[in-house]
């Protein structure tokens, strides 16, 4: 089989393949973007509250981050092809299920099926890249794919804010299908296997154990945020979260095929890589999260508006994707990575200054600016962790790049709300005392109110900027060698991985 793939992969054409596995991943993403704006929608057409229309999104990510670290397992065990077909197949179901749900319960359906397709197609399109381009030439190709993985988040919101708008919020999702069933009937004819396939013994007791550990972690960070980090139920989660993925990288380390191979931590330059993707992911994420409610609810700027503010940037990054790939295959992460967490700093410190009069052009120069330097550090860094493994371990170290994403996702999401919420409550209560506001003035308490808001806000982009400078520290120990090999060899031992 491994001798049938090789041959194989000599022959297919790679720019087609990455073209239709980008596709796949363009109606992913941007099906993951487009329901933030339309949750009201939601409230309204099903009698929901808020916390229970946020499932639509948590619902999402908990199936993804679940999924994930099987993946590794997945992408041994079948092609290519069987890979990429099954996952289309099941995100177009669950992307029609969702466009025809006459009730809530069975969008929610229709949301596990979407992201068990959604969550093969990211880790597949990694390791896919791996397999056909040389070390020398990955940077180039992950820029590539970085323009497809901005594209979709730069144009999601604001299509989702015009839509909901002007139509029903059913249309969200058909215009997500046509794109999934054209990528699945094209990829029918033109994928070829490029991956190489064994016969791994699936790990029943570590898939129950990571679905547990995972979906425990996932799902007490993401509704920390909500229910505050001393809730009975977040603490409950968390607990039993940490105690399963406590066991399960323990019996991942004893059995001798393991399931998701933690051994690569043995890797100091993945190691390295993998914690700077942590903190640049968790400061990307304050950025998502907090100035959309910021615009809209303090500065009462509309969602087209609010989407509009984040375009520039995104696009910004889309254009700097394949320049940063070509200068990593150059001169390496370090150099890249150093000079992007300088812009990063700088302008996540510039969103630690809102105030209710701050006006629209700042904050979109600012963002778009830091979008800049953002561009510069999540492909070079990751491309650099995976370089420095093995190719066989390729499927791993992405599978384990893109669990630990999703809960610093996660993680970022809840620090980040909490922080506003606290923080805004508190300064409010200042203000009031400060001013000797009456209560009963109504006017002059919502001023208060949105100040301490804005405040808050503040506050949280302060945390944003101490894990940036964090990252900023970390980032002089990466190597300028782009294929990320020098130092870090790793020798096979009894199974196990050795640092030579």
């Amino acid at each position: 089989m491994a001798s049938d793939n090789q041959a194989e992969n000599q022959n297919v054409h790679r720019g087609t393949i990455l073209g239709v596995i980008i596709a796949g991943a363009i109606a992913a993403l941007l099906n993951q973007t487009l329901l933030n704006t339309a949750l009201p929608k939601l409230m309204d057409q099903f009698h929901i509250t808020t916390s229970t229309a946020q499932w639509v999104i948590t619902i999402y990510m908990l199936v993804n981050g679940v999924l994930i670290p099987t993946t590794a397992f997945l992408m041994e065990k079948f092609t290519t092809r069987q890979l990429f077909l099954t996952s289309m197949c099941l995100f177009s179901v669950g992307t029609l299920i969702c466009g025809i749900a006459p009730y809530f319960a069975f969008m929610l359906v229709g949301r596990v099926i979407q992201a068990s397709g959604a969550g093969i197609v990211m880790p597949l399109m990694t390791n896919v890249i791996f397999n056909m381009f040389p070390r020398e030439k990955r940077g180039s190709a992950m820029g590539v794919v970085g323009i497809a993985m901005v594209f979709a988040p730069a144009i999601g919101p604001t299509l989702s804010g015009w839509v909901v708008e002007h139509y029903s919020w059913r249309l969200l999702f058909f215009i997500v299908l046509p794109i999934a069933v054209i990528v699945l009937i094209v990829s029918s004819f033109v994928l070829k296997n490029v991956t190489e396939t064994k016969n791994p013994r699936l790990d029943v007791w570590g898939v129950i154990l990571s679905t547990i550990g995972f979906g425990g972690l996932l799902y007490g960070f993401s509704t920390a945020g909500s229910k505050g980090w001393g809730s009975v139920e977040v603490i409950i989660m968390l607990l039993v979260g940490v105690i399963c993925l406590v066991s399960f990288v323990m019996r991942q380390l004893r059995i001798d095929h393991a399931m998701l191979e933690f051994r690569i931590f043995k890797t100091p330059a993945y190691t390295l890589a993998i914690l700077i993707s942590l903190l640049v992911n968790m400061t990307l994420y304050s950025g998502m999260i907090l100035l959309p409610v910021y615009v809209q609810d303090i500065l009462h700027f509309s969602p087209v508006q609010s989407g509009l503010l984040m375009l520039p940037g995104s696009i910004i990054m889309g254009i700097m994707s394949p320049i940063t790939g070509r200068l990593f295959d150059r001169f390496g992460a370090r150099y890249l990575a150093l000079t992007g967490l300088v812009i990063t700093i700088v302008t996540t410190f510039g969103f630690t200054k809102l105030s209710l009069s701050t006006s629209y052009s700042y904050l979109l120069t600012l963002y778009t600016v830091r979008m800049l330097g953002l561009s510069m550090l999540m492909m070079p860094v990751m491309t650099s962790g995976l370089n420095s493994l093995p190719l066989r371990l390729n499927p791993h170290g992405t599978a384990m790049s893109n669990t630990i994403n999703a809960i610093g996702g996660a993680l970022g999401t809840s620090l980040f709300v909490t922080i506003m919420s606290t923080k805004s409550a508190a300064h409010t209560v200042d203000i009031i005392n400060q001013h000797a506001i009456n209560p009963a003035d109504q006017a002059q308490l919502a001023v208060a109110k949105m100040q301490g808001v804005a405040m808050g806000t503040s506050d949280a982009f302060m945390l944003a900027t101490a894990f940036a400078i964090i990252a900023f520290v970390l980032a002089f120990f990466l190597g300028t060698n782009p294929r990320g090999r020098e130092g870090n060899k790793v020798r096979e031992k009894g199974g196990a991985m050795q640092p030579s």
